[in-house]
């Protein structure tokens, strides 16, 4: 279960999966139709440069 505090980041990366792996959603479905899907090696750079950017901007001094 998610905690009230977690949802700034949940909320982040479901956006990162839907603007970068055209996930619509990260929660579990039961239905390989819906929680398995095919990405592309690029997608998932992408992706992963898009958490890393997000995680030094909020580790930044204000």
């Amino acid at each position: 279960m998610t905690k009230p505090a977690d949802k700034p980041l949940e909320n982040l990366l479901q956006q990162i999966a839907l603007d970068h792996l055209f996930i619509e959603s990260l929660e579990t479905r039961n239905s390989d139709r819906l929680d398995f899907h095919d990405v592309s090696v690029w997608a998932v750079k992408s992706a992963l440069m898009a958490a890393y950017e997000a995680g030094r901007q909020a580790a930044k001094p204000d």
